[in-house]
């Protein structure tokens, strides 16, 4: 089974200015000349990890890898103020243009495989290929099944956790009731909701409870830019027409496109990866059967990186 590639540096950084507020931190690793691949990060609000530079080929890509806005080391830190949807868009398409790159492969998983169908149906002819992991449509059913009921009932002593911060009163939207808090004046409380949102996701991510996983989530920096821009988001409809991914399948209908989902995915459900697949069965699609949600799980990361090599030897 294909496992990640060794460690690599990056060989060069970037800090991108993409309007008044917010700079971007722009990572190229690899081959120079070779195949451009975008990877996408989750979230919204992850950033990038030194693992993500490992599901390619080191000597047939050039990659690229960048914290979105408010995330990871682009500044400010968890911002809120133009941050949309619609503004990840246009901070690609600059990067892309400031790279000097014609046509690249979109690597994305859950909140990334969500901004690399937009970004493709925005800019399809500038997408080579889509490969997308751990499908999230951005649907309300899809909000309500890991915020308000649903995942709860998998997890119910973490379920426990997460929602402590929220007054038994203001529990029947969970959501918004979070987004209070986290955007509220108490830096204590706010600290305190970030964590366990944060750590909410990190103990569901895998199949079975990871550590290290967790820790990652509970950490300050990176809680905080996940808790408050998810909320952002997701109160927001995450900036997107209801359903709007597949009523516009038609315009990347043609693009080359791969779909990796763990079954037991609790974070982003089968059932909208395999809506996916349905309504789009030119893409392949690869279920992966003893996962979860997490890019580092080892079924998943087998998948990837096969599927990595096998458009590195096309030279798509």
């Amino acid at each position: 089974m294909p496992s990640l590639y060794p460690d690599i540096k990056s060989n060069v950084e970037h800090s991108i200015s993409v309007d008044d507020t917010h700079v971007l931190h722009v990572e190229e690793c690899g081959e120079p000349d070779g195949i451009p691949v975008l990877f996408l990060h989750g979230g919204p609000g992850a950033g990038i990890e030194p693992y993500h530079r490992r599901f390619f080929d080191p000597e047939k890509y050039r990659m690229i890898l960048f914290d979105q806005r408010g995330s990871g080391k682009s500044i400010p830190h968890a911002c809120l103020e133009n941050n949309t949807t619609q503004h990840l868009i246009s901070d690609i398409e600059l990067i892309r243009k400031q790279l000097d790159i014609d046509q690249w492969i979109i690597f994305g998983g859950s909140w990334g495989s969500t901004l690399a169908l937009v970004y493709a149906e925005t800019h399809p002819d500038q997408v080579k290929a889509l490969v997308l992991r751990g499908i999230f449509l951005c649907r309300e059913k899809e909000i309500q099944w890991f915020y308000q009921s649903g995942a709860s009932k998998i997890f119910p002593d973490f379920w426990q956790d997460f929602i402590a911060p929220v007054p038994v009163n203001e529990r029947d939207d969970i959501v918004n009731a979070y987004y209070k808090i986290l955007t509220g004046k108490n830096d204590i409380a706010r600290m305190s909701a970030a964590k366990a949102w944060s750590i909410w996701e990190g103990r569901t991510a895998t199949l079975a409870t990871r550590k290290e996983v967790i820790n990652h989530f509970s950490r300050a920096h990176t809680a905080l830019s996940v808790a408050l821009i998810e909320c952002h988001y997701f109160v927001n409809n995450s900036f997107l027409k209801p359903n709007q991914i597949l009523e516009d399948l038609d315009k990347i209908r043609h693009i080359p496109a791969y779909i990796v989902q763990g079954r037991y995915d609790i974070i982003c459900p089968m059932e909208s990866a395999w809506e996916l697949h349905q309504a789009w069965p030119e893409a392949k699609f690869s279920l992966v059967a003893e996962a979860g949600h997490a890019a580092s799980e080892q079924g998943i990361v087998s998948a990837l990186v096969a599927i990595m090599d096998e458009l590195a030897r096309k030279d798509v």
